[in-house]
C-alpha cells in the first residue's frame, strides 16, 4: 500500500466514525464499479447516501475540497447510476455527499467538513 493510499485509508475510516456518530448506517465500502470506486455508501432514514472522501495531509496544493473537481464528480455521479441499476434502487431514496478531511499533523487534528447534495 501506497503512502497516498494509506492516507485515504485513514480518512475513509474518520469519515465512516464521524457518519456512525451521527445515525449512518454502512451499507458498503471501496465499491469497485469499472472504471469508478465508491468510497462510502450509507443510510440514514430510509435514504441511500453516496460518500466521496477526500483527504488531505497539506495544504500545499490547498484544502481537501479542492480536489473534488468537476471530472471526478461526473465519474462520481456515474458510480452512482450504476449501483443504483446493479441495486434495483429509485433515484429519490439516493443522495451523493462529500465528506474532506483536512489532517494537521503537528497539533494531531483531523477537520472533518460534510457537505450534502453535491450531485
Amino acid at each position: 500500500m501506497t503512502h497516498n493510499q494509506r492516507i485515504g485509508e485513514f480518512g475513509e475510516t474518520l469519515a465512516k466514525n464521524y457518519l456512525i456518530k451521527y445515525g449512518y448506517k454502512i451499507v458498503d465500502v471501496n465499491v469497485k464499479l469499472s472504471y469508478q470506486e465508491l468510497d462510502i455508501v450509507a443510510l440514514k432514514n430510509k435514504q441511500i447516501v453516496f460518500v466521496e472522501v477526500k483527504t488531505r495531509i497539506s495544504q500545499f496544493y490547498g484544502p481537501a475540497e479542492n480536489a473534488f473537481q468537476f471530472t471526478k464528480l461526473e465519474k462520481f455521479r456515474r458510480g452512482m447510476e450504476m449501483y443504483i441499476g446493479n441495486k434495483n434502487l429509485y433515484a429519490e431514496e439516493v443522495r451523493a455527499d462529500l465528506i474532506t478531511v483536512d489532517i494537521d499533523h503537528l497539533k494531531k487534528i483531523a477537520k472533518i467538513k460534510h457537505y450534502k447534495d453535491v450531485v
